[in-house]
């Protein structure tokens, strides 16, 4: 039977997602949603058409018309309009979870109270607001490691952490204020010490199935400086761990994953079939849970995707039929480097039309279309992250030599970040968990 495939997105991620779907050896038709013209995506499905796919009716109606079977959707915002419940109403399967479930993402306080609950471990010490009242209060109880999260979907902005982004309590109120105007939920919670990673599991609301870790860079600058952004490179190691972690830490991270997998299905009655992608931190006392995103992670997608060695669409059918345990999920056991060529000027105030160069790329299937558009039959950027890079090697130092030459060969009033997976990098993070250790000991 043939596969007919509607895919929702149109960044780097969803690139990422329609190479994997065209590496099937499976017949299929895919479909696209997206919201700019991404040349990379156009050449890989038989249709794209450009709509507002935040929208139920529209993603629903065009998925009738094409007879969709499966649909993938990418980012957030339309698992958080319910677009995965009103595709399953109309008999269309997805992979991504329905809106209740999709609050792992969308609420903060929703996912600290389910840790909280089903004593999940991994959370911090943490408590929910809607006014001013008691903030000074907590603040005063968590001292100088704090961090204010906006209860909601803010593209990764919305977070504001004690010694990055406030520098006293004075800054944090006055953040909170401006929370509290604008009728915003918030919730502070306490500051985790350590290093970040991602982990992200197929699941189909039993079975996990993990992918590789990934550490993500979201600061604009090198040495980890300026503003967050939604992520500028990471980088993967060919053992599927990081080199500052343990197979402990990797173990702990799954079970997270799974306990809180089976919390949502008990809570809502309804197994959450998706990307379960938790955003962690290994600190001196084992792994926390930052958040959980609802969807792939971008630029995660880009490293996970180019090394999955399994058919995709049997993945996405176990995924939203519920037999993952019945499918053989397996990864290269390569190192990867991504890097993101972006806007100068981004993210505050990125340039926008400005034309892009990419004729001197050597491998094009390393080469991800993320926030670009075609005008005048020339690619411009678009405003967000441009195009991204993918190398991959026996070893991240080799890895990122690849994606270096690559990214460094683009044309265009772009910048990227030189230092993702170089070698005095990855040893300032392994430095940096052995002194914490040293310390709690």
């Amino acid at each position: 039977m043939k596969n007919k495939i509607l895919v929702i997105g149109s960044g780097a991620r969803e690139h990422a997602i329609l190479r994997a779907l065209d590496r099937s050896p499976q017949d299929k038709e895919i479909y696209c949603l997206v919201s700019n013209m991404n040349p990379g995506i156009a050449e890989l499905c038989d249709e794209i058409l450009i709509g507002n796919f935040n929208d139920s009716e529209f993603v629903v109606n065009y998925a009738k018309e094409v007879d969709a079977t499966l649909a993938i959707i990418g980012p957030e915002n339309p698992l958080a309009n319910g677009v995965a419940d009103a595709l399953w109403e109309a008999g269309v399967k997805v992979v991504g979870p329905k809106k209740d479930l999709a609050q792992l993402e969308t609420s903060k306080a929703f996912t600290r109270d389910l840790l909280k609950e089903y004593d999940i471990p991994g959370g911090p010490k943490y408590q929910t607001f809607n006014s001013i009242n008691g903030v000074a209060d907590f603040l005063n109880i968590l001292g100088e490691n704090y961090v204010v999260k906006y209860d909601g979907l803010a593209g990764g902005k919305g977070v504001k952490v004690s010694g990055d982004h406030l520098h006293s309590h004075e800054e944090a109120l006055a953040y909170c204020q401006e929370l509290v105007d604008k009728n915003g939920e918030f919730v502070i919670e306490e500051k985790f010490i350590g290093e970040e990673f991602s982990l992200m599991s197929f699941c189909d609301g039993e079975t996990l199935k993990h992918m590789p870790a990934v550490q993500d860079h979201k600061r604009a600058y090198e040495g980890d400086t300026g503003s967050n952004t939604g992520g500028m490179g990471t980088y993967s190691d060919a053992n599927h761990s990081l080199p500052f972690l343990s197979d402990n830490d990797i173990a702990e991270a799954h079970e997270i994953n799974i306990r809180t997998a089976k919390a949502v299905k008990d809570k809502f009655g309804d197994g959450y079939k998706g990307i379960l992608y938790g955003g962690f931190m290994v600190t001196s006392t084992g792994v926390k849970l930052i958040e959980y995103n609802a969807r792939f992670g971008d630029p995660e997608a880009m490293n996970v995707l180019s090394l999955l060695e399994s058919d995709f669409i049997d993945i996405c059918h176990g995924i939203a039929d519920g037999n993952l345990k019945n499918i053989d999920v397996q990864f290269a056991n390569k190192a990867t480097v991504c890097k993101y060529a972006v806007p100068e000027g981004y993210p505050g105030n990125p340039v926008i039309g400005e034309p892009i160069d990419i004729s001197k790329i050597v491998n094009p299937d390393g080469l991800f279309y993320a926030s670009v558009d075609i005008q005048n039959g020339q690619l411009v950027e678009a405003g967000s992250r441009t195009v991204a890079v993918v190398g991959i090697a026996d070893t991240i130092s080799d890895a990122e030599k690849i994606a270096e030459k690559e990214v460094s060969s683009i044309g265009g009033p772009l910048f990227h970040r030189k230092d993702i997976g170089t070698d005095s990098v990855i040893q300032k993070r392994i430095d940096h968990m052995n002194q914490l250790k040293r310390e709690s000991v």
